[in-house]
């Protein structure tokens, strides 16, 4: 399968390209800057780096399209995307990404995409524990236009033509890839969950490999 990768340079995304090419998939990884790629991955004989700015759209359809580096290419089989927001980025990182990532998408007749918000993007009638209730709160305080940027980004996969899943992460942390993590959409999260980036990533390789949560919102923790 080949993949493109938004947000490959990312906590999340170095650990889920690694994944991808372990697992035998083509992946083509967009970058800002080649070089924040780790070099043990950049020699990968199945690692397509591509640069360019998801927010602008700059070398977006490349990606999409299966990258520019032979006559032989084509398009990606589905798109992940882990672009993360940082304190210098700009507040509508994740809309205006998703935005050029799908008409990419449409132009090169990709379907499936995944990608990863934050717990606090919930659905309409949704039941929250008293932890994440809390944690909701204390979101709009801290961080109000991260949230509404990924509630914004989370809609606008759900109004798309795509086979969507967004997956939603609690606290993400450095800690090892165990493989153990629970995963649904009923699943309920509070103050003390956390899930380790690279166990995200393989989850989040897992739903593309198997078509799961198809046009659902599933959450997902460590054991």
């Amino acid at each position: 399968m080949k993949i493109a990768v938004f947000g490959a340079t990312g906590r999340t995304g170095i650990p889920l390209v690694e994944q991808a090419l372990e697992r035998g998939h083509d992946v083509v990884a967009f970058a800002r800057n080649a070089n924040d790629i780790p070099a043990s991955l950049r020699s990968h004989d199945t690692l397509v780096i591509l640069e360019g700015d998801a927010y602008t759209g700059a070398g977006v359809a490349d990606a999409v399209a299966g990258g520019i580096d032979s006559d032989e290419t084509s398009a990606v089989d589905a798109v992940i995307c882990v672009l993360g927001q940082t304190s210098s980025g700009p507040d509508d990182l994740l809309t205006e990404s998703g935005r050029h990532i799908l008409d990419a998408m449409d132009e090169s007749g990709v379907e499936r995409i995944v990608t990863l918000v934050g717990a606090g993007v919930r659905e309409d009638g949704e039941s929250v524990s008293l932890g994440g209730k809390v944690m909701g709160s204390l979101l709009k305080v801290m961080a109000g236009g991260v949230l509404e940027d990924a509630k914004a980004h989370a809609e606008m996969l759900r109004a798309s033509n795509a086979q969507w899943t967004i997956v939603r992460g609690p606290r993400l942390t450095e800690g090892e890839h165990t493989g153990q993590f629970l995963h649904g959409t009923e699943l309920q999260l509070g103050l003390r969950d956390s899930a380790a980036r690279a166990n995200v990533a393989q989850f989040i390789l897992d739903c593309i490999e198997d078509d799961l949560y198809v046009e659902q919102l599933p959450k997902i923790t460590d054991q």
